[in-house]
């Protein structure tokens, strides 16, 4: 398969994923819990927080989590800036997540942004914005804090290393986060954002490094979530991963923020 055919179908795949009934596009509210029991609209129950966990309340109501129906109080506590859990309520998803204190979104596949869909902008494929990098890890994973698409929110990441590469004879240094089986994730903004790419931010997965080599295809820069729904909580890219060149590659503006 061509560079531009193994593009596409990858390009397919990321919108075929991102039109999952239960995905991000169908997300109708977010609301942080307080202190006290209170109940939201259209969801059973009530629900809360204290600073170690989220708790739900079905109040005789019907709901499941993990598969099993919720028939008592359902105590939750999650890791910060680490992946939510979902409380199923008919043909809502309510998902709990922790973001310093909790946080409970709706996901419902009648969501307008989800029925209207219709794909991702994005340039097209082009070999000059694939590098070959050089990954450095650092001597211990660093802990990392940064800011985040909510005004006064932050995130605290594991970045394990560096990742460098050469354009035009310049060399570029990019912080990477863990990501997937074993590779990295970049956060970074560039020249374009703002423009014609999400001004806060685009995400590179970057395959695990081999024998500290790694290859960095910024046509496969993502969007985040925050770029699609107001009702995200995206982080920001780390200090020094602003690219001051513009990556005329990956994801542009969506549709949604035209």
């Amino acid at each position: 398969m061509t560079f531009a055919g193994e593009w596409q179908a990858w390009h397919t795949d990321r919108e075929q994923g991102l039109a999952d009934p239960y995905g991000w596009l169908a997300l109708v509210s977010l609301d942080w819990l307080e202190d006290s029991p209170r109940t939201y609209p259209g969801l059973p129950g009530l629900w809360w927080q204290d600073s170690e966990a989220a708790y739900f309340d079905p109040q005789g109501e019907s709901a499941t989590y993990d598969g099993q129906p919720v028939t008592a109080l359902l105590r939750l506590e999650l890791v910060n800036s680490g992946p939510g859990v979902r409380v199923v309520a008919g043909d809502l998803e309510v998902e709990v997540a922790r973001r310093s204190g909790y946080l409970i979104r709706v996901h419902d596949p009648k969501a307008s942004v989800l029925r209207e869909f219709h794909g991702v902008p994005a340039y097209e494929p082009d070999e000059s914005f694939v590098f070959d990098g050089v990954y450095e890890p650092f001597d211990e994973p660093r802990p990392t804090t940064v800011g985040a698409v909510v005004e006064g929110l932050s995130h605290v990441y594991t970045a394990p290393g560096v990742v460098k590469f050469q354009r035009d004879g310049v060399q570029h240094t990019l912080t990477a986060f863990n990501g997937k089986d074993g590779g990295l994730s970049i956060l970074f903004t560039d020249a374009t954002s703002g423009v014609t790419t999400y001004a806060a931010n685009r995400s590179l997965a970057v395959a695990k490094p081999a024998a500290g080599a790694v290859t960095l295809d910024f046509n496969r820069a993502v969007n985040l979530p925050c770029a699609f729904t107001d009702f995200a909580t995206c982080p920001l890219p780390p200090a020094g991963n602003s690219l001051a060149f513009a990556v005329e590659a990956g994801e542009k503006i969506p549709y949604e923020r035209s």
